[in-house]
């Protein structure tokens, strides 16, 4: 085994030798770069004819525009153009390097037109929409220092050959949206703070190029925001569910929404909020795909009043906005490292707990009585990781409910004495609900 690390070593070391680099060079230097389209080369060529060929391209790291070239109609003159995103090399610390270029296309050849600094030093994301009444097309661009979580949002505008900025802010999450249903779009951006709350805003653009802003606060100091889906929220209304981070590292749930009014949230009272509370990676989720988001919060199972907090199992009860309030709407168990949930039929609720078989590495479920008795077993449910225990356990009369890979969930159900709570195998497809 030695022998065969050495020679693995001396090959990366004579391959790192033969192109030229030291130890200290950069792994992104050892990569090899995207191959480049044709119409990519020419305008790369169009691009360090005046630039020079000391550049990197940049790529932005989310969203639809993934290229370093992007190609569109930013100017609305019917024909395409393209922004090139990259660094000049060779730099001092204190210049700027990240640069924007827009190249026209003319007589069948790429031409750079216009080339200017942008913010930061690396893109995070590229949106291309109109805003508001406004008919002209913004180029949005969001963009971040190397290892710095604070982000800058610019807006820019191109024609003639001129590219111009008409808007900046920091933000923490940004889209293009049309929250209000008015059939033009919004610019939403979110802004964490640990020492004030975080703030939603709306931006639309008029007519005459005007931006106007319609703000709401959130109720928390958001530092960072975990996860962000749009969903149905009654009263023919889409609002935006909010999974931020508080300081302490738990998810916190706000609702955000916007009408001919401005933008609002539905919680309007901090407490109203704070009741979605719970640890990292219970995140908001449609369960159940009706367009309606189910925000998890955990509670205690029956039976563990006496057993400290350390050797519980949680109860996840699943929360929705009706329109007015949080209802809720399912409770069961939530495995977040397992990827599934199961839902409690609702003649289980307040009759039924769980518990760990350590020996058989199950969840086992079973009738519980007011006065502390433990009931006849209704259910067992066991993950496989392997063929073997996957194989040894269907001979053993136990049900496959779902596989991912080597990974298979399977489900044992007892003869229940109790018909008022035992399960049918029919059932079982309706109260499982996997995350992939």
């Amino acid at each position: 085994m030695k022998s065969v690390k050495l020679k693995i070593f001396s090959i990366i070391f004579l391959m790192i030798s033969l192109n030229g680099c030291s130890f200290g060079t950069s792994i992104d230097n050892l990569l090899t770069p995207p191959k480049l389209s044709v119409e990519q080369e020419q305008i790369y060529k169009a691009l360090t004819d005046t630039t020079g060929s000391s550049i990197n391209l940049k790529y932005p790291k989310s969203g639809k525009y993934l290229s370093a070239f992007i190609i569109e109609d930013i100017d609305d003159d019917g024909e395409n153009e393209s922004i090139v995103f990259y660094e000049k090399k060779g730099l001092t610390v204190d210049e700027n390097t990240l640069r924007i270029n827009i190249l026209d296309h003319f007589n069948d050849r790429w031409q750079s037109v216009c080339d200017t600094s942008a913010e930061g030093s690396e893109i995070e994301k590229v949106i291309i929409s109109k805003l508001g009444e406004n008919n002209r097309t913004n180029i949005i661009i969001g963009s971040s220092l190397i290892n710095n979580s604070e982000k800058s949002a610019s807006i820019y505008t191109y024609q003639d050959g001129i590219i111009e900025k008409t808007f900046s802010s920091v933000y923490s999450f940004m889209n293009v949206t049309d929250m209000d249903k008015d059939e033009m779009n919004e610019f939403l951006i979110l802004h964490g703070s640990s020492s004030s709350p975080a703030v939603s805003s709306a931006y639309k653009l008029d007519t005459e190029g005007k931006y106007h802003e319609y703000k709401t606060e959130l109720n928390g100091n958001f530092t960072e925001f975990d996860s962000l889906v749009y969903g149905n929220i009654g009263n023919d209304r889409t609002g935006l569910y909010i999974d931020a981070v508080s300081g302490s590292g738990l998810i916190q749930t706000d609702i955000i929404y916007m009408d001919s009014s401005g933008l609002k949230k539905v919680f309007k009272n901090p407490e109203d909020s704070i009741k979605t509370i719970r640890s990292s990676g219970l995140n908001t989720t449609d369960i159940d795909n009706d367009g309606i988001y189910e925000i998890p919060v955990q509670t205690k199972f029956i039976g563990y009043d006496d057993i400290p907090e350390s050797e519980q199992i949680k109860m996840t009860e699943w929360y929705i906005y009706n329109g007015f309030e949080l209802e809720k709407k399912y409770s069961g168990y939530y495995s977040i490292s397992d990827g599934y949930m199961f839902i409690f039929p609702e003649r289980w609720i307040n009759h039924v707990t769980v518990r760990r078989d350590i020996i058989n590495e199950e969840l086992v479920f079973f009738k519980y009585s007011d006065d502390g008795i433990k009931g006849e077993e209704l259910l067992r449910i066991y993950i496989s990781h392997d063929s073997a225990s996957e194989n040894d356990h269907i001979s053993s009369d136990y049900q496959l409910i779902h596989t991912k890979g080597e990974t298979a969930c399977m489900v044992y159900i007892p003869d229940s004495k109790d018909s008022s709570l035992k399960l049918d195998a029919g059932e079982l497809a309706l109260y499982f609900k996997f995350t992939e």
